[in-house]
């Protein structure tokens, strides 16, 4: 994809904001089936580590690190794809290949085969979000830019919940069906099935991406070192804002990817639920109470940023660190699984407030050139130590500090209380930067 894909930014009126919201929802419902088909794995704890005859720690791996280790590697160089060629196609490639990774799962003989083909899906992902936040950047005004985002950012809670909703009822079905056959594989179990299953909705939204218009890019303003040297350059001049957004973001969403993949064994093991059910009624608190956080954390954001609080989205995401804190330390330690749930639906919802601020705030301090390969940077470093250490953590502390299972609860409590007050130090100590940064790129808009 080279820089003669792009289309002129002359080639296009400038879109409705009807038709600009018809895109926030096509790229919801990409971001959607993403995090099915990269949760639904947390659900296949037990048959998988049965089948296959793994540990914790290596199931871990399967949910958090083989994903995550091209996911964010991969994300540099297509945000620089993304940055210079089509970003509708580029998107609609990756939808594709993730889909089909994720069937691919399924047919997985071993543990080495499933490993790699989450390292597929977490490629195929990577094109996604990079490219989507920069067609947004171009879509809506910085005014808007927060809800924008926060309503594609829906698509992490919403995902994961009907992963975690359906997931439940169609591992329960699965598991009534005799072995079948699979190419290579005899006498498959049926959690194979249900990769099968997560890889079709992608498929259609890939065809649905075709309706998607490529927009003209505004406020290109970087000519010169367009390569990644340019890119690293320009973060680098401004590491005092950049640096504590990445850090900070990043041990929150190690809590929160450490809490999603392993809730449903939590509950498994503290309360003797079935993970199905505890899935089921998690999911509903992802799904409800993320969409409604996300909501009103851009809401939020925006209002502040309106109103000349040039740090607005800094701020909201430190009501999202901070109010969701006690919430997410105290859920593990309740007595019973209704009080565990009671702390857990406010934790998600305030926690879900940082989603869609906290790729809105890069979009308003970078120059348009370099916001793909900007967020790839920030998925790179977020999802490298969040989604990539979280649920890691959680299982290392379970199998290697107390060495017993029924410690889990204790091992969450643990990363949340160490993490979550660190976040929000970080957080802090980069808003004066930010606030820099946010009035440097608003000087320049105003002489281009």
């Amino acid at each position: 994809m080279s820089a003669a894909a792009e289309p002129n930014a002359a080639a296009h009126e400038d879109p409705s904001e009807a038709y600009a919201w018809f895109v926030v929802v096509v790229l919801l419902l990409a971001y959607t089936c993403s995090f099915i088909d990269r949760m639904i794995l947390t659900l296949l704890v037990g048959p998988i580590r049965a089948d296959l005859g793994i540990s914790d720690t290596e199931m871990s791996l399967l949910v958090g690190f083989a994903f995550a280790v091209l996911y964010t590697v991969a994300g540099i160089p297509l945000g620089y794809i993304a940055d210079r060629g089509n970003r509708r196609r580029l998107i609609t490639a990756g939808i594709t290949g993730w889909s089909a990774m994720t069937a691919a799962c399924g047919l997985a003989p071993n543990y080495l085969s499933l490993f790699l083909a989450r390292v597929g899906v977490g490629i195929g992902e990577a094109t996604l979000s990079p490219a989507a936040y920069s067609l947004l950047s171009d879509y809506f005004r910085k005014d808007k830019l927060g809800r924008a985002v926060a309503v594609y950012s829906i698509g992490v809670p919403l995902g994961s919940g009907i992963a975690l909703m359906l997931g439940g009822l169609i591992v329960e079905m699965a598991t009534k069906i005799p072995p079948v056959d699979l190419p290579g594989i005899a006498s498959a179990s049926p959690w194979r099935l249900v990769f099968f299953m997560a890889a079709l909705p992608g498929l259609a939204v890939a065809l649905l991406m075709l309706l998607v218009r490529e927009p003209p890019r505004k406020g290109a303003r970087v000519e010169a070192r367009r390569g990644f040297g340019g890119v690293f350059a320009f973060v680098w001049r401004h590491r005092a804002a950049f640096g504590p957004h990445f850090l900070g973001l990043s041990l929150l969403t190690l809590v929160i990817y450490g809490y999603m993949a392993w809730v449903p064994t939590f509950f498994a093991r503290s309360h003797g639920m079935e993970p199905a059910a505890a899935g089921f009624w998690f999911g509903i608190i992802l799904a409800a109470g993320g969409a409604v956080g996300l909501l009103a954390g851009g809401a939020l954001a925006d209002r502040l940023f309106k109103g000349g609080r040039k740090d607005g989205h800094l701020v909201t995401i430190l009501v999202a660190t901070v109010g969701a804190a006690p919430f997410l330390i105290l859920a593990p330690m309740m007595p019973g699984p209704a009080l565990a749930f009671l702390c857990l639906a406010p934790a998600m919802l305030i926690a879900s407030m940082h989603g869609g601020v906290a790729g809105a705030a890069l979009q308003i301090i970078t120059p348009n050139r370099f916001r793909a390969q900007v967020t790839a940077l920030y998925f790179f470093v977020a999802n490298l130590i969040g989604f990539g250490l979280g649920p890691t953590a959680v299982a290392a502390i379970t199998d290697y500090g107390f060495g017993r299972d029924d410690a889990l609860a204790w091992s969450m409590v643990i990363v949340a209380a160490a993490a979550l007050p660190a976040s929000a130090l970080v957080i802090t100590w980069g808003r004066a930067p930010f606030r820099r940064s946010v009035a440097a790129m608003e000087a320049e808009d105003a002489s281009a």
